[in-house]
């Protein structure tokens, strides 16, 4: 081990102090997630750095292992499709992630043909270059995402609040609790006790067109077979989406005398989703995340990286540009190779 110190110890160190300075005060800001990934990649050199000789050795196998994990994702998220498929229902929203596991495979497929029947692989090929380029951004973009989901709950801190609005979802058969929502409002009460039983829960969630009851109705009930008393349960029923719940609740706050200290409650990979929208509504308030199936989590959380993407038109209008001038020349060129 060398003496002094280490450079890049020190950035992996500072790195990572400020991801969790940041993400504790600004859990919202979606600069948490790259940092995050930063100080995690700056992890691998730094700690082979404190190996005298076997550094290389491990920095390689640790490369390797990370590529090969890559070549990994498609099998997983296509395995995860298929669970999807069978324990729950075929909506679109259920196959994100074997949809995607089919996307990346095939994008995997073709540049290995391509390179087998002659395609360049010279970082002198424009582009292929581009290409790659574009894998790579797309992948450190999702990757950062997912794991910012999944440390993020991971960081919030059970104290007193006044108020604890709990996010809706979908009933079952109509007008029966899910286990996701359920998990929520096991949550919501740890909170609520954590208080000694003296804040408000307002519970928020509209009818459905398959819903006989409104999901804030159904959840009203759950808590009160738990021993909340009706007076400490504030229902929403009319909001139909993430913002409306923030803004139909935070109306009916209004007319109370406003929320006080208030807590947001939904599951863990809708919860960044959630900060983000009460930041941009200028709601202040603390995020705690539910868990959730570990099969359900996968298409999940890709809903929620393509729903905080595209709440940002920039970045909607920039990406219909990238594929306009990039991918769909990169594909007009391959498709002679591949014919």
């Amino acid at each position: 081990m060398r003496n002094g110190i280490n450079p890049l110890i020190l950035i992996f160190a500072l790195s990572l102090l400020a991801f969790f300075v940041f993400s504790i005060y600004r859990p919202e800001r979606l600069f948490n997630s790259f940092l995050l990934l930063f100080s995690l990649l700056f992890a691998v050199p730094a700690v082979s750095s404190l190996f005298d000789g076997g550094g290389a050795r491990i920095a390689v196998f640790l490369a390797f292992a990370m590529i090969g994990a890559t070549l990994l994702v498609p099998l997983l998220l296509v395995w995860n499709g298929a669970v999807m498929l069978r324990r729950e229902s075929s909506r679109l929203a259920n196959l994100l992630s074997l949809l995607l596991g089919l996307v990346i495979a095939a994008g995997e497929i073709a540049l290995t043909v391509s390179a087998l029947r002659g395609f360049s692989l010279s970082f002198r090929s424009p582009w292929l270059y581009l290409l790659g380029l574009s894998v790579f951004y797309f992948s450190m973009l999702l990757l950062a995402f997912v794991l910012y989901s999944l440390v993020l709950p991971l960081l919030s801190r059970k104290q007193a609040f006044d108020t604890i609005l709990v996010h809706g979802c979908a009933l079952i058969c109509g007008d029966v609790v899910s286990r996701i929502l359920s998990n929520r409002l096991d949550l919501a009460l740890e909170l609520y006790r954590e208080s000694g039983g003296k804040a408000l829960l307002v519970v928020s969630g509209g009818q459905g067109d398959d819903e006989s009851v409104p999901e804030a109705e159904a959840m009203a009930r759950y808590l009160r077979e738990r021993g909340v008393p009706e007076e400490n349960i504030l229902k929403e029923d009319q909001s139909r989406s993430t913002e409306e719940n923030l803004l139909r609740a935070t109306e009916l706050l209004a007319l109370r005398g406003g929320a006080g200290k208030l807590a947001l409650v939904t599951s863990g990979y809708h919860m960044y989703r959630c900060l983000m929208t009460a930041r941009r509504l200028h709601i202040p308030c603390r995020g705690f995340g539910a868990k959730v199936a570990a099969y359900y989590w996968p298409s999940a959380v890709i809903r929620e990286f393509a729903a905080v993407y595209t709440q940002r038109p920039y970045l909607v209008r920039a990406a219909a540009v990238y594929v306009l001038l990039v991918l769909l020349p990169i594909f007009l060129h391959l498709l002679p190779i591949l014919n």
